[in-house]
């Protein structure tokens, strides 16, 4: 009867549902009950930058250069790339050029980072000390 088991419907058993537990992000962890600064640094932050393959002056360059052709998009994502590379270095005036590029480009996208870009970087430097260094030693 094995053969015939696979076509019969076989009533699905109900559990109970469960409560789904949330851990919380490293980042998440580091922001505590800001969660302002959470949102801004998750949108905005790179997790491990040194897996980027470039470097900030660079991606500068590559924005520049589609914004003079008039790409937008790319544009946008290379000033994206390069402002989560200065928030890796902790230099808030680029941090807010690059963003705020970003925010001139599309206006009606929201870069929350803008609000307060000291805090932010603030924070994402706490993070890149603790976790970076101990992927390091790993």
């Amino acid at each position: 009867m094995g053969i015939l088991d696979r076509f019969r419907k076989k009533k699905k058993e109900e559990k109970p549902s469960e409560e789904v537990k949330k851990t919380a992000t490293d980042l998440e962890i580091i922001c505590g009950d800001d969660k302002e600064t959470y949102e801004a640094s998750h949108n905005t932050m790179f997790l491990d930058p040194r897996k980027i393959g470039t470097s900030m002056k660079e991606a500068a360059k590559k924005a520049k250069k589609f914004e003079k052709s008039g790409d937008t998009v790319r544009t946008r994502t290379w000033y994206e790339t390069a402002g989560g590379l200065a928030i890796y270095k902790g230099d808030v005036e680029k941090v807010k050029q690059f963003f705020g590029k970003c925010q001139e480009l599309f206006p009606k996208s929201s870069y929350k980072i803008l609000e307060n870009p000291k805090k932010v970087v603030k924070k994402a430097q706490e993070y890149y000390q603790k976790y970076l260094k101990e992927e390091e030693k790993k």
